[in-house]
């Protein structure tokens, strides 16, 4: 029902409304009446500032109605709600889309779901993927038909899985656009830690095996680079000072009396 020219009555019953506030709130907590404003055919609601302690920029919404011809007022609902200024929750986010990585501890585990678009059965590899989810039966099928050909695992990445794991390493501190990256005096490609890969990743991706590096052990991209580059050279100038000779002390304790 749209609303229409707020019913008068209704408008002019603020002191009402308060006293129905004040029924929930303690008279501290409940400021300036803000205005009213009409919810539809003899539906109006009343606002009023709150002043409760940890709520700022929060009102308090009291809505009336009435009978056609009516003079008893009847209330609909007495709310607290919030403004544009208050501090509110943030959106609910599912537990499984909140993990981040390094979340996982020792003994948590983290299903995937049967129709991950990250994944294919092993033995669609290098085809299109399924048109239609597989059901339960379709599933087991599968399960049975990899461990009968011996390919050991039931499910492998599928191309969409690959590009977002090569999007994701490239944009992360790993790539090229990283401050390691940017201040390196070489790229991996030409790094003798580089190890190479196998698969459609080799062109563009290797693990770092420089134990004294950041990324020792990781998959770094091959226009990644950091100052542990095993080509990298100290300038003369940066080289560290030579130690003195050793001095042998031949004082003996008569001297040190003496001096």
């Amino acid at each position: 029902m749209r609303a229409g020219k707020p019913d008068s009555t209704l408008v002019k019953a603020v002191d009402v409304a308060r006293g129905i506030v004040l029924e929930v709130a303690e008279p501290s907590e409940v400021g300036e009446h803000l205005g009213a404003h009409a919810e539809g055919e003899r539906v109006v609601t009343h606002q009023f500032a709150c002043e409760r302690p940890g709520y700022p920029g929060w009102y308090w919404s009291v809505t009336l109605t009435r009978a056609k011809r009516g003079k008893d007022l009847t209330v609909n609902e007495v709310v607290l709600l919030p403004g544009d200024d208050a501090i509110v929750a943030p959106a609910w986010v599912p537990y499984k889309e909140r993990l981040q990585p390094g979340d996982l501890s020792p003994g948590d585990l983290l299903p995937v779901e049967d129709e991950d678009p990250r994944l294919v059965p092993t033995y669609l590899v290098g085809d299109d993927p399924l048109d239609e989810p597989l059901d339960g039966d379709a599933r087991a099928q599968v399960r049975r038909v990899a461990e009968d050909l011996g390919l050991g695992r039931i499910r492998t990445l599928s191309r969409e899985g690959i590009d977002m794991a090569a999007e994701r390493w490239y944009a992360g501190p790993a790539g090229p656009e990283s401050p390691l990256a940017k201040s390196a005096p070489d790229t991996c490609t030409t790094c003798g830690f580089l190890l190479r890969i196998n698969g459609s990743l080799s062109e563009s991706f290797g693990v770092c095996a420089n134990g004294n590096a950041n990324d020792d052990g990781k998959v770094v991209s091959l226009d990644h680079g950091c100052g542990a580059h095993s080509e990298v050279k100290l300038a003369r100038k940066q080289q560290p000072l030579p130690m003195p000779d050793h001095a042998f002390d031949t004082l003996t304790d008569d001297e040190y009396e003496r001096i």
